[in-house]
């Protein structure tokens, strides 16, 4: 049994547990920086700190890419024969047909820059270094493990790094991580094994970005073994195919077998009993060309075309036509929760004592901290002086006590006329050691053991609630001095907590209960803990059913996790590989899957799903690696989309079930008369023009109206359901074309020429019309109306079909003017048989379901 195990890398975690000295003698250098000499050496060993590229296909590969799925290469054959056998006409036809369908597609996805370009342009081209004992900036290909490096605000890190010495570092770790806050850096060993990169204080990744202090780092990967790297080579690879693709290519392949048995069985039967091999070759290449729906890579391309048209005015960019009919299909969207449920802005939202009762003076506490801390304030200091202005116009700034990782607390000294006093913040457990009395309803009162476990519970609760929390203290200084220590942080009088959160999106509850409705459900992976994800879950009203951590993952089997994957949430504190691994476990679980990012992390998980969304403020990595980009980062614009996805994906649908099964009937009964018929049943030239004048009846089905039942919920590719409708509708189409047969040539005694013409007339009007009836479930034209383009365009291609016979086009084709009496026979089992496929579908949908 094969286990996925995907960790932090054996060397990360075994140098996240090492002593600084330790680090330096595991990669052999100093830390005055490597000599010149030593670099050379290193950089032919380990090469230079590039992405690996992908090599990009010429611009004619690229578009004939767009025609190598077996329905157009059936097309293309199809095209060529006929050219071969002297139909120019249709091949002509045939060909732009197919090069339309996709030029379409390839003019669309052609222009976006690669996702691998992109990737390497986010990462800053220099780092500062420590080499031959002096300060360098070097181009950042040129580092090598063992490299000391320089960091401060503002830096891109160049590679993967272990802290050796920090002051006050803070790092925007949410392109790699998803966690909305920033994290602090520091030198500090670490104790556990095996933890996931959002708990790794000492190490620094490659992509991420210096928001405070500075650092001093050695450079432990680089190049495409960084983690960075190694989500560039994911992009290296090749694109899984997507459902829709999966089912293009389906299709296509069943029906060149259906071609190939009609195709084989008509020629050979043919030949045997007339004896006429071009003749019937020639025949049996037109019922090929006749089942072949030729037509269909155009209408899919003007559908989806038209599709991408109208999401775009709602905020939704399409890059991949494709995605169109894939975005309706979906039935499940996988999201981060920062900056889709969440507005990817941390606030202050709560201010409260050790019982949790709100509390101004801690508050204000906060703010004298925020507004005098020296240096780069982090978004909790933006957040506390965001949240209220305080006039502190009375204060002045003493001196300040500056945070380190040690205590994991700062402190400001401010005086306010003669009073003078201390400030501090900080994480909460440090803060309590501080703390020897607390403020009782404005008097100084010991914080005894009892009242240090109601404010510890008090702490755990919002914790728990998914706050991040500092805790804020303060106590009178009895002397001004020039200069503080951080012994003064002693005798504190306990305040109380500030609470942060990056609170949901105001619409994000009524939008989540549509998506619901349209039969979407949304499951959370992100980078940040189950805690702060439980709580925006529960405030935007996301039932949890399941909640599962990274560390869980690399504990299950792909069978495993598909197997539970489907009932799980939320999935929290997961690296890029396991959002994809969570993606393809959702997909082989029979699941269209679509993923919303808009981080570095982001980026393999967007190729690997079904539908990949991202957001027009994404880093670059993130766009160009989704198929649909929103112009505003919102799941309101999603659920537009979604429904547009599936009003595409409906007309497609129309269009193979009403060709394929008319065809497949008219295309069954040729091969049926050559047994008892004397002559051709209908001439190549004339199946070809039937064909022809049908296509152009369906080039309007873009402009359809669609049924609120297709919006309803998902619809999927099924190609079994696509044999059921062919197997029940052709032989209907079959058996009225059988008897148009017996009406005409036994009851009318009819010629050749005349049955060829009635039975094209035939052909043709019933194959037209019986699109409104399999358009829809309901009562045609009274409850479910076809627009006004595709009831003309299927009205006026009919007329001209039944005109042509009696035109000098007529003499071409070699038809045959038919007397009123057959035309009115034609029009009764055009009648007759609308009304029984109107009777059969309805059965059918009892039975079946799509």
């Amino acid at each position: 049994m094969i286990y996925y195990c995907h960790m932090i890398d054996v060397l990360i975690n075994k140098v996240s547990r090492l002593s600084i000295d330790a680090v330096l003698k595991e990669f052999s250098c100093l830390s005055s920086g490597l000599s010149s000499d030593e670099v050379k050496k290193r950089l032919n060993k380990f090469g230079h700190n590039v992405l690996v590229e992908k090599k990009e296909s010429h611009i004619i590969v690229q578009f004939l890419s767009h025609f190598t799925s077996p329905l157009i290469l059936v097309l293309i054959f199809a095209g060529v024969f006929s050219f071969f056998i002297g139909e120019v006409t249709d091949a002509i036809i045939i060909g732009l047909m197919v090069l339309f369908g996709g030029a379409l597609d390839f003019f669309q996805e052609y222009g976006a820059s690669k996702a691998l370009k992109k990737l390497i342009d986010t990462v800053k081209t220099t780092a500062t270094v420590m080499r031959d004992r002096k300060k360098q900036e070097i181009a950042v290909s040129l580092l090598v493990p063992g490299d000391i490096v320089l960091l401060s605000s503002g830096d891109m890190i160049p590679a993967d790094c272990r802290i050796i010495e920090s002051d006050d570092f803070f790092v925007n770790q949410s392109s790699i991580t998803g966690e909305s806050f920033s994290s602090g850096k520091n030198s500090i060993p670490f104790k556990k094994r095996n933890v996931s990169m959002i708990d790794m204080d000492n190490i620094v990744f490659r992509g991420t970005n210096v928001v405070t202090g500075s650092a001093t780092a050695i450079v432990i990967k680089t190049g495409k073994e960084t983690e960075f790297g190694k989500i560039s080579e994911k992009l290296a690879e090749s694109p899984v195919k997507s459902e829709f693709e999966n089912g293009i290519n389906s299709f296509g392949l069943f029906i060149m077998k259906i071609i190939l048995v009609l195709v084989v069985f008509i020629f050979f039967f043919n030949s045997l009993f007339k004896h006429d091999y071009f003749q019937s070759f020639m025949f049996a290449i037109a019922i090929a060309v006749g089942i072949t729906p030729e037509l269909l890579p155009m209408i899919m391309s003007v559908t989806m075309a038209v599709g991408s048209k109208k999401m775009s005015k709602n905020g939704v960019i399409v890059k991949n036509l494709s995605s169109i009919p894939n975005f309706g299909s979906m039935n499940i969207l996988c999201t981060d929760k920062t900056g889709t449920l969440t507005e990817n802005k941390i606030v202050l939202v709560k201010y409260s004592n050790y019982k949790g009762d709100d509390d101004e003076r801690v508050l204000d506490m906060a703010y004298v901290s925020s507004v005098f801390q020296a240096g780069i304030k982090n978004p909790l200091d933006d957040a506390v002086l965001a949240y209220r202005k305080i006039n502190v116009k009375n204060y002045k700034k003493v001196d300040e006590i500056p945070y380190d990782f040690f205590r994991k607390r700062m402190s400001i000294v401010t005086r306010e006329g003669k009073k003078i006093f201390l400030v501090t913040k900080g994480a909460p457990e440090e803060v309590f050691k501080c703390c020897k009395y607390y403020n009782k309803n404005g008097k100084k009162t010991l914080f005894d053991k009892s009242v240090k476990e109601k404010a510890l519970k008090t702490y755990l609760d919002l914790s728990r609630q998914g706050f991040r929390v500092l805790a804020v203290a303060q106590k009178d200084v009895a002397n001004l001095k020039k200069q503080y220590s951080k012994d003064e942080e002693s005798n504190l009088v306990f305040g109380g907590f500030v609470s942060f959160l990056d609170p949901p999106k105001k619409d994000v509850k009524e939008v989540l209960m549509e998506l619901a409705e349209l039969g979407v459900s949304i499951k959370i992976i992100t980078g940040d803990n189950e805690l702060v994800t439980k709580k925006i879950c529960d405030e935007v009203g996301l039932s949890i059913d399941g909640v599962v951590l990274g560390s869980d993952l690399d504990k299950l089997t792909d069978e495993a996790l598909r197997l539970r994957a489907a009932k799980i949430t939320v999935f929290a504190r997961c690296s890029p590989d396991q959002k994809t691994r969570i993606i393809n476990a959702l997909r082989a679980g029979g699941n269209v899957v679509g993923y919303m990012g808009d981080g570095i992390n982001d980026a393999p998980s967007l190729k690997a799903a079904d539908v990949g969304i991202s957001v027009s403020s994404a880093v670059d990595i993130a766009k160009e690696s989704a198929s649909i980009v929103l112009t505003k980062h919102s799941l309101g614009d999603l659920k537009d989309g979604i429904v547009e996805g599936r009003k595409t994906f409906g007309n497609n649908m129309k269009y193979i079930m009403t060709t394929l099964s008319s065809n497949f009937g008219n295309m069954f009964s040729a091969a049926g008369a050559v047994f008892f018929l004397p002559f051709l049943p209908m001439l190549p030239i004339q199946i070809l023009l039937n064909n022809l004048i049908y296509d152009v009846s369906q080039i309007t089905i873009p402009s359809d109206n669609v049924d609120r039942e297709w919006i309803l919920s998902p619809k999927r590719w099924d190609i079994s359901f696509v044999k059921k409708f062919m197997y029940v509708f052709g032989p209907i189409s079959s058996l009225f074309d059988f008897a148009t047969f017996f009406i005409i040539y036994y009851l009318m005694n009819a010629s050749a020429g005349v049955f060829q013409t009635a039975w094209f007339m035939e052909s043709l009007a019933t194959q037209t019309f019986v699109v409104h009836i399999i358009r829809t479930r309901e009562l045609p034209v009274i409850k479910s109306r076809a627009s006004l383009l595709l009831t003309l365009s299927g009205l006026l291609c009919v007329a001209i079909g039944w005109i042509i016979p009696y035109t000098f086009l007529g003499e071409i084709f070699k038809f045959e003017p038919l007397t009123l009496n057959v035309v009115l026979a034609l029009v009764g089992i055009t009648f007759a048989y609308l009304v029984v496929v109107e009777i059969t579908k309805r059965i059918f949908y009892r039975r079946v379901s799509f």
